[in-house]
């Protein structure tokens, strides 16, 4: 019999070294098969120009991978723009069981700035969670048309959460500089599963898995999938 596989999205402008930590720390448990990929156009050494649809295809085909080898219990793990499309899969396909959103970009500061650049520019907290060089690999190499694509794909699926109906998880950090932790809270209140856990994690950002409490967000993921789905019940963390 198969182990439960978990299948993890990463975001717009990032990599499978995003959610490293969580991958090692979760496969540790020895009760999930940990699968993570590179979404079109993220080679973080040479960006390329991709569309949202082949965002959404290559992370479909993974999960359909997953289905074809005999995976009935998958859960799927989002972070930022990777929740969007998670949350989309997440409502097509019986075999996810569980979804974990983390900083999910169904709002975004583009709505607020009037310019993703320039409240890019002004949101010192993104300078402070990443190194400048690392800041200017993912931002300024990235091309104009991907970030076009992001804010279109995120349109088009910004109410895919309405239609969730299993166990889900939010995590969010206090000082998200990219997407407001006003959005997660408003779409935590909204879902209609009575099976939910809202983690907030103080003094975090967008990059949620670095840092000191990098274990402790772990361990309280890794909770949320161990439990039986009958018994998670209506939560909210703060780390």
């Amino acid at each position: 019999m198969k182990h439960t596989a978990v299948l993890i999205i990463h975001g717009i402008a990032g990599g499978t070294y995003d959610e490293e930590m969580f991958a090692i720390d979760c496969e540790m448990e020895r009760k999930f098969d940990v699968f993570m990929f590179t979404l079109p156009g993220h080679d973080i050494r040479s960006f390329k120009s991709s569309t949202k649809e082949e965002w959404v295809n290559a992370s479909e085909e993974k999960l359909k991978y997953l289905i074809d080898h005999g995976y009935r219990n998958i859960y799927l793990f989002g972070h930022s723009m990777g929740g969007v499309i998670a949350t989309y899969l997440a409502s097509k396909y019986k075999e996810v069981k569980k979804i974990v959103l983390c900083a999910p970009s169904f709002d975004h500061i583009e709505k607020e700035e009037g310019s993703i650049f320039k409240a890019l520019l002004k949101s010192t907290g993104i300078i402070k969670a990443y190194s400048l060089d690392e800041f200017a690999t993912r931002i300024t190499k990235l091309p104009v048309t991907a970030l076009k694509e992001f804010l279109d794909l995120v349109d088009f699926y910004q109410y895919a959460y309405k239609d969730l109906e299993i166990p889900t998880m939010i995590v969010h950090g206090t000082e998200d500089q990219l997407v407001p932790i006003k959005s997660t809270r408003k779409i935590f209140d909204e879902l209609e599963t009575p099976h939910k856990v809202y983690l907030t994690v103080k003094g975090y950002y967008h990059d949620l898995f670095k840092g000191d409490k990098v274990h402790l967000i772990n361990n309280e993921i890794i909770k949320f999938l161990k439990t039986p789905s009958h018994k998670i019940k209506e939560e909210k963390i703060e780390l």
